[in-house]
Order: structure tokens, then sequence, then C-alpha cells
């Protein structure tokens, strides 16, 4: 697929352009990475680089690596730099695409880029190399989601997840099952032409056969994306109640760090709010410790209540902690996802599901089980952006394909079962990007950092 052009770039950045950006971490380091893409990519860098051995060139192969150096303006030595040449189609955008390769010094760096603005080229926008990967055919829309997943991913789960997205373990299952479905309403509607001839395409069984075929595909890939786990924050997990009800020694014991928090039998030790970052399962949790409830006589206590409300106000799942000993009040019962703990149930023989000890290893066990799934569930109802939108796409195509196929039980009008399948395919078809808007492309794109 080639690049679109007409109307639709009064929208979006227009694609004929030149653009550049720095694609590495800004800052001083090593190595800084300079990416310039377009139909002038490799004239616009030849102003700044010259390459060790004349007879080397940019553009001399599909993909080459130049050991050259770069001439700045306002500097008077060289920079040492490789200049990696990637020629149209084969590059990541689909266009000619360089990157300069040399040393992360910040001031040289802007100059660099200047001095490429002032020889022709645009400066890049949030996510406008992967926005050209996708007009140019080389990344569907779940890829190109995927693309700022593995930027974002904040654990060895999230980045295993969306490493799979990308390299099309969502894509492949979603095109077959795009191409059976269009070959099904392609003899439907076949039927359609010859219905006075009383020729059938497709006989019913296998209609409604591959109708629930289709309903199982999209039933798992629904299933999938339930199950996936990446977030663009860690789960929230915030440990509540009152002075001395075991609040630390309990965020002590689930984050095997003894010292982690300050356990003291004085009540109102805690007076900040403590952070640990932790894994469930693979899932990155944040798991806060915060002051306990009570009146504030100063100013410190008065600042650590509110940063313990502050905190709750951003909670995903609430461990309210009450010793086993305490009655409960449902009068004090915090809001949001609640898991109330008996906390120092080696206090009591009186035990229940959720009665836990530091003492009592099983009872620390059980807690961790209980609070794995009641993370899972968190990560299920904020799903990326990419998930929820994928998932929305689902649904619809799910109810689609089931109105067709109870069209075809009750051999209602083969027009029917042809519109529902349409519909279905609109739904896939937007999911992927085959089917796609201004709106639906500025959303995605402009989440993403400028130079990816």
């Amino acid at each position: 697929m080639g690049f679109f052009r007409g109307s639709f770039y009064k929208m979006i950045p227009d694609p004929d352009d030149t653009i550049v950006a720095l694609s590495s971490s800004p800052g001083p380091g090593e190595r800084a990475i300079v990416r310039i893409s377009g139909t002038k990519a490799v004239p616009i860098v030849s102003s700044v680089f010259f390459p060790n051995n004349v007879s080397h060139s940019l553009g001399s192969a599909t993909r080459h690596v130049i050991p050259g150096s770069l001439k700045i303006s306002g500097v008077h030595a060289r920079l040492p730099s490789d200049g990696y040449y990637f020629r149209r189609p084969h590059s990541y955008t689909g266009q000619d695409l360089i990157e300069l390769h040399t040393i992360s010094a910040p001031p040289l760096v802007e100059r660099l880029i200047a001095d490429l603005l002032a020889s022709g080229a645009r400066a890049a926008q949030p996510g406008e190399f992967t926005l050209r990967a996708f007009l140019s055919g080389k990344k569907d829309l779940t890829q190109s989601e995927a693309v700022l997943s593995v930027i974002e991913a904040s654990s060895e789960g999230e980045l295993q997840q969306a490493l799979k997205q990308l390299s099309g373990g969502l894509t492949r299952p979603i095109d077959a099952l795009r191409d059976d479905l269009l070959n099904l309403l392609a003899d439907v509607e076949a039927g359609l032409d010859f219905v006075d001839e009383d020729i059938e395409f497709v006989e019913r069984p296998a209609l409604l056969d591959r109708l629930a075929a289709g309903i199982a595909q999209l039933g798992n890939l629904q299933q999938q994306l339930d199950d996936r786990t990446v977030s663009g924050r860690p789960i929230r997990v915030i440990l509540v109640g009152e002075p001395n009800a075991g609040k630390s020694s309990l965020f002590n014991r689930l984050a095997s760090d003894e010292l982690a928090a300050l356990v003291s039998p004085i009540p109102g030790t805690t007076r900040d709010y403590l952070v640990k970052r932790l894994e469930f399962d693979g899932i990155p949790v944040e798991l806060v410790d915060t002051a306990g409830w009570q009146e504030s006589t100063t100013n410190i206590e008065a600042q650590a209540q509110q940063f313990g409300r502050e905190r709750l106000m951003e909670a995903d799942v609430v461990l309210w902690c009450v010793p086993a000993n305490v009655p409960i009040s449902e009068s004090h019962r915090p809001p949001g996802n609640v898991l109330l703990v008996r906390t120092k149930a080696d206090l009591t023989k009186q035990r229940d599901d959720l009665s836990t000890s530091i003492y009592l290893e099983t009872s620390i066990d059980n807690l961790r089980v209980v609070l794995t799934e009641s993370v899972r569930s968190a990560t299920r109802s904020s799903l990326a952006p990419s998930q929820s939108r994928c998932r929305h796409h689902v649904d619809f195509a799910i109810d689609s394909l089931r109105r067709a196929r109870a069209h075809g039980l009750h051999e209602d009008p083969a027009e029917l079962v042809a519109l529902e399948l349409r519909k279905a395919l609109d739904q896939i078809g937007e999911m992927v990007g085959a089917v796609h808007t201004n709106d639906l492309l500025d959303r995605i794109f402009s989440r993403f950092c400028i130079g990816k």
C-alpha cells in the first residue's frame, strides 16, 4: 500500500516532507541517534555528513553503514559519526531513512538537528515515524500501538506481550479471519445474484459452520485481550486503616523487606506514605503504606493524613487492615475496590480467608493469592488504549456474526446475513486500520514520543 494523498492530509502531517528528530534518549551519553526520513533524506543528510572513504556515499546500497564525520555549523572540529542508510521501501517508514549515530552531547546534537532543519528537513511530530510505517503498509494499527507499549513497558511480562503484538501475534489471526469472512461474504452475495435460478454458492450448514468458526476465533481473541497486562502504569495497591493496625508489618512481608517500613507498637509511627515496586504474577504493582487514620494534632500529622487520602483516591486495590480482635465498623470502610484484611490473626482463634499474621506464613501466602487475582481484575478494567480499542471492535464484530448466524438458522433473507457480515468486517477493518479516520490516527500516534 502506497501513501494516501488528497484531502486526508489536511488533518495530519504531509508524508512527503522529510522529517528529523532525536530518536535516542536526550541528555549526555555515549551515543545519540538522529533519525531522518523522507524523499529528500539523502541530499539533506549529505549537507552535514561526510564519509571517511570518498568512494562510499549515502544511498549506495539497500542498507549500508558508512563511517564518517559531521560538519556542524559553529563547530570547528568534525564530529565522528556513523551513517546508517535504509533504502525505500525496505526501511521502517517505507521511505529513504537515515540514522546518524554520534556522541550524545546535547549542544552538539541540537546544532546538528538545526543544520538539518536549515537544509530542508522538518521537525517530526510525536509518533510521525511510526505513522509513516502504518501509512506505507509496514505495520497495521495494532502493531503500531505495540511500538508504544514496548517503549512504555515497565516489566518483563509487559515487554514480552508488547513484542509479541509487534511481531504480528495479534495481526496474523485477525488477517486470516478477515480473509475467511470476506470469502464467505462473496459467496453469500454471489448467491443473491442468482436467487431466481436457485443456485447456492454456500449451503446453509456450511454457512452456519463458518459463522460459528468466526465467532469462536473472535471469542478466543476476546479472552486474550482480557488476559493482557500491558498498561500505562503499575497497579496501585494501598494499605489503609487505623493507627497500629499492622499495616507496616504487612507491607514489609508483602514487600519481602523487613526494613521497608518502620514498625513500632506506638500508634502513628508512619507519618509519610511508603512505596515499593513489586510484581504479582508478572504484573507491575506499586504497594503503598499510608499513615493510620487519626485526628491531626500537628502540621506534620495533617500532611500525612492528606497524603494518605490522596493516595487512596489513586488506588486500584485497597487493603483495608483491621486487627482480628477489633470489631469491623462498616462506616469506616474506604471507597473503591476493597479487600478487608484481618491483621494480627495470631491474637484470636476466629479466622477467615483473609485473616493474616506476620507470624503465620500460610496466611501471607493466602493473601498473596487473593491479592494477585484482584490485581489481575484491576488490570483488565484498565486496559491499555490499544487493548480497550481492540476489545470494543471485537465485541461489536461478535454481535454482528451472532446476528448473521441467527438469520441463517431462521432461514431469513440472505441480504440480512450479508448486511451483518459487512458490519463485522467493518469492525475488524477498523481494528487493524484497514478502515480509519483522522481522529483515530491522531489519538493513537499523538501519544508517542518524538523520534518514534
